[in-house]
């Protein structure tokens, strides 16, 4: 990894102080049917005879799914009162008790928490000496949370595609993108499937490129027991409403290296040395500094998810296991595939891809409305991220015409430089999607979607007329 992101003036000598003491675009479909958590279906009432609901017939499934997120006041409430009363809301004793308990959990020294995961991704990357004129390579199979925050450093994506099969980044393409300006990789364990990271730290090392984990999505997923967000120079979380540990907003950073983190920490506060208060008013900035702070209450909030994370973690996996052994069956659904050292996912997301073929040529939009219709919430997922207006906006920004050569920013070449054909086949053919809340179930509520899925495909002719 990189040895010399902290060699200017060493971080001041470590600076003065000690420390403080001991993204369906996210919105949850839990509530689509009923704001009731699931009960078990009974089996009989299915049948494939049955025409699809899109055509009239009796949908699958007509109840609701788990909530989420979820709260129980008898025993999350308690802490969040407190903080609610206190009238300290602001940065203190509760933030650096979910700090220390989110490092534990993930396995790290040290965790520091900010707004949101795009911020934490920020503060990371500036953190890691990222700046103008600086290249970072990510997936283009991600949220617009990854991409914005190199932006935002005035570096530049360059999107390298993914691995169809697992919906990550894919090691045996990173190598070609690499150029003289490549300061570092954004890895996306995107989904809460685990990327490759054997592979791209071993290139990482090869050309002394930074490692940033975008694990906002993987809360708890695992490579050979070692959880995604520990492997490389830091890893970035995010606690945004929809993900498995949901504080409405919030993100994580984690890492073992002190001085990475007491930079982390001074930018997060305005820039002052790491262990100031919040609130201090003086001449104290050391390094230029932005204003990132968690609250108390959302805190408190993420203390009583925690609770919940590992048993949630576990059943959806149980799930998602059963659930991929039954539909991979069906033709023209081809399950997400783990890596082979991935010893827990996350699934913030049930991936599959799509093929029409399968289906006797029906689109996915039919699809979708299809399994819809039959009870069963679903998503056709990401957008292309490699092509769209904002990066050319930024693009003709004063600070990007300063900071690199006309010729890189000419769009159509950008484009071109950066066509991502496997990402486009999942975004644009092939990516379906159902929300982690509906692997919260039972193994009669992923009975449902099975036999939905493969009500669809024996109506397959029947739906293709539907437009």
């Amino acid at each position: 990894m990189p040895s010399n992101h902290f060699s200017r003036r060493e971080f001041l000598k470590r600076n003065s102080l000690t420390g403080l003491g001991a993204v369906l675009t996210p919105t949850i479909l839990s509530r689509t049917v009923a704001n009731q958590p699931t009960k078990p279906s009974i089996a009989p009432s299915f049948s494939l005879a049955e025409p699809p609901a899109l055509l009239g017939g009796k949908p699958v499934r007509t109840q609701g799914w788990p909530i989420w997120p979820i709260w129980k006041p008898e025993t999350d409430e308690k802490q969040l009162l407190e903080v609610i009363r206190s009238g300290v809301w602001s940065r203190a004793n509760v933030v650096n008790e979910f700090e220390a308990k989110w490092a534990q959990t993930v396995g790290t020294k040290r965790a520091l928490a900010v707004v949101n995961g795009t911020n934490a991704l920020i503060t990371a990357l500036m953190q890691l000496d990222i700046r103008g004129g600086d290249e970072v390579l990510i997936p283009p199979y991600t949220f617009i949370g990854t991409v914005a925050p190199v932006i935002a450093t005035g570096a530049m994506p360059v999107f390298v595609d993914v691995d169809p099969e697992t919906f990550q980044i894919d090691p045996a393409k990173i190598e070609a993108k690499i150029t003289p300006r490549t300061k570092a990789i954004i890895p996306v364990h995107i989904l809460g499937l685990p990327a490759n990271m054997p592979a791209i730290l071993a290139i990482a090392k090869k050309h002394n490129l930074a490692v940033i984990e975008d694990a906002c999505q993987a809360h708890l997923a695992e490579i050979d027991h070692k959880q995604v967000g520990t492997f490389g120079d830091a890893g970035c979380f995010s606690f945004q409403n929809s993900k498995n540990l949901a504080i409405g907003e919030g993100g994580a950073i984690v890492s073992n290296n002190d001085l990475f983190m007491d930079r982390c920490f001074s930018y997060h506060n305005y820039g002052n040395p790491f262990g100031m208060a919040s609130g201090v008013i003086g001449a104290g900035t050391i390094i230029q500094g932005n204003k990132q702070r968690l609250t108390e209450y959302q805190a408190a909030i993420g203390l009583a998810q925690l609770k919940r994370l590992d048993a949630e973690t576990s059943l959806r996996n149980e799930n998602a296991a059963y659930l991929k052994a039954k539909i991979q069956k069906i033709p023209g659904i081809v399950p997400y595939k783990l890596y082979d050292n991935v010893t827990r996912a996350a699934f913030h997301l049930f991936p599959f891809r799509y093929k029409k073929e399968g289906f006797k040529g029906l689109s996915r939009d039919t699809f979708l409305k299809a399994l819809s219709a039959e009870g069963i919430p679903c998503s056709k997922g990401y957008a292309t991220l490699n092509n769209m207006p904002y990066l050319n906006d930024a693009f003709q920004s004063k600070n990007f015409q300063k900071m690199y050569p006309k010729a890189q920013l000419d769009f159509k070449s950008y484009v071109e430089r950066n066509y991502c054909p496997q990402n486009d086949r999942l975004c644009n053919e092939e990516a379906v999607w159902f929300t982690q809340n509906m692997l919260l179930g039972t193994k009669a509520d992923m009975d449902e979607i099975a036999n939905a899925i493969e009500k669809i495909y024996t109506h397959a002719d029947k739906l293709l007329s539907v437009k």
